[in-house]
């Protein structure tokens, strides 16, 4: 008897050790490992609220932000990963959250069914073309087209626009005609779109990263940046900028699109265009950015003026619908068939 009274001892007292001996789960930033109070601070200042970001964060991100050293970061961010139990899930769960998905109305049909039904929340959708090709102009008429109910086309009426505009292309006045030609209440229309005028590429940059601000506090569910690539060229010049350049492009976009996963966002930008002098036969006409905007669009149009208020929009790439060409107008009371 006394012998397995010892040995139940034993067992308690090794359950002890194991339950101390067991790291705890970081509840705050302060417990990651290598983050204090001061760190903490820091990174709650650069945006850090939470383990999400931190655990999506690179370790250089967290060096540059907070002052960490780079194993201090990556310690940090493995803790924030563990924290959340990041890791594989099966793809019936992802398509249960995908039924969460929204879709914009273009105001035309044949182009809402080239995109699969309009432009689409989780996603980027990327419209390239020359001047006039009907870019800006669809990027207003989304911006109205969120504000209506979902059976209507949009996603609600107390839904919120970012609107950010690198162009000085932005007519308050063009969102007011649409509206009324909807049937809208054009003023509480206008309220509901929140514009920045991005003065280099740097200001751009920022604008979308702190983003989330806005996203939260005004509803926001579209955010359209016309245009993505402006401030890119006109800052970066040359073959020795072209890397720099496409770096920080690349963060841009990725920034764009971890908004579009976390608050279930449509995400709309526009791109500009280059004659490719190298092309020899076919269109030479090629979008700004590469590769890397290339791969991170979901959803990649071609535009073209067509006559008078014709536009063709060809669908270039998409993950889910086949390549294919449609002819919408730009009419005086909005984007039509």
């Amino acid at each position: 008897m006394a012998r397995k009274n010892e040995q139940e001892a034993v067992m308690v007292m090794e359950e002890d050790i194991d339950d101390s001996a067991k790291p705890k789960k970081a509840v705050t930033l302060e417990d990651l490992p290598g983050i204090g109070a001061v760190t903490a601070e820091k990174l709650r200042k650069a945006g850090y609220l939470d383990f999400e970001k931190i655990a999506a964060a690179s370790p250089y991100e967290l060096e540059e932000v907070a002052d960490l050293g780079v194993e201090t970061a990556k310690k940090a961010i493995s803790a924030a990963r563990d924290s959340l139990e990041m890791g594989y899930e099966t793809a019936d769960n992802i398509l249960e959250r995908r039924k969460e998905i929204r879709r914009i109305s273009t105001g035309s049909k044949s182009l809402d069914e080239l995109i699969g039904g309009g432009a689409e929340s989780m996603a980027i959708t990327e419209a390239y073309g020359k001047f006039s090709s009907g870019k800006s102009q669809v990027g207003f008429q989304l911006a109205v087209n969120v504000q209506k109910p979902l059976e209507q086309g949009g996603i609600g009426e107390d839904s919120g626009v970012l609107f950010v505009d690198s162009e000085s292309t932005f007519r308050p006045e063009r969102i007011s005609q649409l509206a009324i030609a909807q049937g809208m209440n054009a003023e509480k229309v206008l309220k509901n779109i929140h514009v920045a005028k991005a003065i280099n590429s740097d200001h751009q940059i920022i604008l979308i990263e702190k983003a989330e601000e806005m996203v939260k506090k005004h509803n926001i569910k579209l955010i359209i940046v016309d245009s993505l690539t402006s401030h890119f060229r006109s800052d970066y010049v040359g073959r020795g900028a072209l890397g720099e350049r496409q770096q920080k492009l690349n963060k841009h976009i990725h920034q764009l699109q971890k908004l579009a996963d976390q608050y279930n966002l449509v995400i709309y930008i526009t791109n500009q265009v280059m004659d490719n002098p190298g092309l020899m036969f076919g269109d030479p006409t090629t979008p700004v950015g590469g590769h890397v905007l290339a791969h991170a669009a979901t959803y990649r149009l071609y535009f073209r003026k067509g006559k008078e208020e014709k536009r063709i929009a060809r669908l270039i790439d998409s993950p889910s619908m086949p390549e294919g060409e449609c002819i919408f107008k730009v009419k005086a009371e909005g984007i039509g068939d």
